[in-house]
């Protein structure tokens, strides 16, 4: 495993790290979790050399909290760095367009569920602790500053981040400005290129940490879809990958497939590609399978892409805007 610094927390974190929704469970998102499988998943990733970890309360509510919390007790010698995020508290997700930040995330829900956090896992501070939606409006307004500026003077949280809205990487420029903001979460892969604009650039500038989500796309990315491929209805993915989605994304994927070299995985170029910029602190895919977690831990520190591949796949760009069923 290779590691690179987390911005100007100065973590050295592993360049990829473990996204835990999908092992979470729970209403609202993946289906085809297994409580009895994730532990090992988690266990094989310390193995391997994975030190960032990656969840939410809403992610299973609070289980997904909870099964990190339980590797740490289980690591204790080991330095795991602990993500989580606080739920937007009229449960939107993204945010609509008239929501204020008080409908949002207003004080004392902030500091409900750091301590809610907390005790799910098992510790008295959180590594970093990240808002799950995110307006840029709402950048200047005093009451979130307050109370992220108290977590931290407190040693609640040593980090602050914001998880950006999808497709949306440009939504949190201001709020950098305000110097409270280490870290940015964005979904950055070969189809959603748009971070390289402007935020990575910033990012750099001003060494803020890059956790790249969505690697493969929702699965996308993975080459296992097919036009005929269904979802369970609890699965979220029967939303994503619906009628306006599957299709295009099927023929993007076919595409992509003929710039593979001879050998290499599509999940593995995926990756590769989105290690090859400087900005990224650390890529999180999801991983519900100890051979998932082998296949995508072991990326790390393959060559560098070939930049005559690299150029092949900026013209695999896809510029997409936030629709009703992106979420």
């Amino acid at each position: 495993m290779q590691y690179r610094t987390m911005g100007r927390l100065g973590w050295q974190v592993s360049e990829i790290g473990y996204g835990m929704w999908g092992i979470g469970g729970g209403p609202g998102g993946f289906t085809g979790w297994d409580y009895d499988v994730a532990p090992d998943c988690l266990d094989l990733a310390v193995d391997e050399g994975c030190t960032f970890f990656d969840t939410a309360w809403v992610y299973g509510r609070g289980v997904s909290e909870q099964l990190l919390g339980s590797l740490l007790e289980r690591h204790q010698g080991r330095r795991l760095y602990t993500a989580t995020k606080v739920p937007p508290l009229n449960r939107e997700w993204p945010p609509r367009p008239g929501d204020t930040l008080d409908d949002v995330f207003p004080a004392h829900h902030i500091r409900d569920y750091v301590h809610r956090s907390l005790e799910n896992l098992g510790t008295d501070r959180i590594d970093l602790l990240q808002f799950h939606v995110w307006e840029d409006r709402w950048s200047g307004e005093e009451s979130w500053q307050q109370v992220v500026a108290g977590l931290k003077a407190e040693g609640v949280i040593e980090g602050f981040g914001l998880s950006v809205n999808r497709w949306e990487p440009a939504n949190c420029l201001r709020a950098l400005d305000t110097g409270l903001v280490d870290v940015v979460q964005v979904i950055y892969n070969i189809f959603d290129q748009a971070p390289e604009d402007e935020l990575f650039e910033r990012a750099l500038r001003d060494d803020i940490g890059i956790i790249a989500r969505v690697p493969f796309d929702e699965g996308g990315l993975t080459g296992t879809l097919t036009r005929d491929t269904v979802f369970p209805e609890e699965d979220w993915r029967a939303v994503y990958f619906g009628p306006e989605n599957l299709g295009a994304t099927v023929d993007r994927a076919d595409a992509l497939k003929k710039a593979l070299p001879e050998g290499t995985t599509l999940p593995e170029l995926a990756l590769r590609f989105i290690l090859h910029h400087p900005a990224v602190s650390t890529v999180i895919p999801g991983m519900r399978r100890p051979q998932h977690v082998r296949a995508n831990l072991g990326v790390s520190g393959r060559p560098p892409l070939d930049p005559a591949l690299l150029t092949e796949l900026r013209g695999h760009r896809w510029d997409r805007r936030p629709t009703g069923w992106s979420m």
